[in-house]
């Protein structure tokens, strides 16, 4: 038998790997999708992940908690420097861009992350027609300018359901909630979060905010503030969110719900000095702090602040 330091001498000995080797080496061995490595000057080392299958976005997601590595949808214009530490970039690729109708005749379309808005245009969503036709609904979902609905009037998304895979590994599901809803809340980590988020919402902060006719916060967290005729619906959380707050695993939006923003100039759409314009500066910062603790505790996913 061959003697471990026979063995070390005719193989060489590996040199202890850094944690961003580490990191490398279990993507490659444990998804399927396309990921490399690319250097930035002056920034921290980076990746790309397009994946084939859902499992590797969990798979990296662990992956990138495991060894400090930020977690980053790909795409989103206010997550453009993120170069303090290492990074993965996710791209929502063409293997998760399915765009179907949940039945023959229904006006509710399952929707993945890698889904182009012009495809939900050319499907009949007609709602799309104004918007970019070469963004993925992921980078739809996250981008604050292009989900700028008047506040509590998030139901004109079109959402009525959502999965999301939050920073912990947790993938939560988000749909209408009220007393006609009778469904329970299911798991632990989401009966934990969705009381914490109407508290928040309850509070001064909250309020202070939806005296703005548009919502002045990074966060949707008037969806737990409808207008009156709506019903909360916990899925709207995820309009603008920035890719801070989770991966957006799959949404379903009922085309008839739908509307879009209207004549709105972009100029008067959503920028991150909304807030103190309508003198509600500090109210939103303590809102948004309070969302993105909730959401990610641990900051796995970019903090709000990269889109000043």
């Amino acid at each position: 038998m061959q003697s471990s330091s026979r063995r070390a001498f005719l193989t060489g000995r590996r040199g202890a790997q850094t944690p961003w080797e580490a990191f490398c080496r279990g993507m490659r061995h444990a998804v399927e999708g396309s990921f490399f490595e690319f250097e930035l000057p002056g920034s921290e080392h980076s990746a790309r992940l397009i994946p084939k299958q859902a499992a590797d976005v969990h798979h990296a997601r662990k992956l990138c908690a495991d060894h400090g590595v930020l977690f980053a949808l790909d795409g989103v214009p206010q997550a453009a420097r993120l170069d303090e530490q290492p990074v993965l970039w996710v791209e929502p690729g063409r293997d998760l861009g399915a765009c179907r109708q949940l039945e023959a005749g229904s006006s509710k379309w399952f929707v993945q992350p890698g889904c182009l808005l012009g495809e939900l245009e050319a499907a009949g969503l007609s709602q799309f027609s104004d918007m970019p036709c070469h963004i993925s609904v992921a980078a739809w979902l996250a981008d604050r300018t292009l989900c700028d609905w008047e506040t509590g009037a998030t139901a004109k998304s079109g959402i009525v359901h959502a999965s999301v895979l939050l920073a912990d590994g947790s993938s939560v599901s988000l749909g209408a909630f009220g007393e006609q809803n009778t469904k329970p809340l299911q798991g632990a980590r989401l009966q934990r979060l969705i009381p914490a988020l109407f508290q928040l919402a309850g509070g001064s902060d909250a309020q202070a905010c939806r005296q703005s006719s548009r919502w002045p916060a990074r966060y949707r967290l008037d969806a737990l503030l409808p207008a009156p005729g709506q019903v909360v619906n916990l899925a709207h959380l995820l309009l603008g969110h920035g890719g801070d707050l989770g991966w957006v695993e799959w949404v379903v939006i009922d085309q008839r719900l739908a509307e879009p923003m209207g004549e709105q100039p972009y100029s008067e759409r959503y920028t991150c000095r909304r807030a103190d314009d309508c003198g509600v500066g500090l109210h939103a910062s303590e809102l948004d702090a309070g969302v993105k603790s909730m959401f990610d505790p641990t900051s796995q996913l970019p903090f709000p602040g990269q889109d000043l």
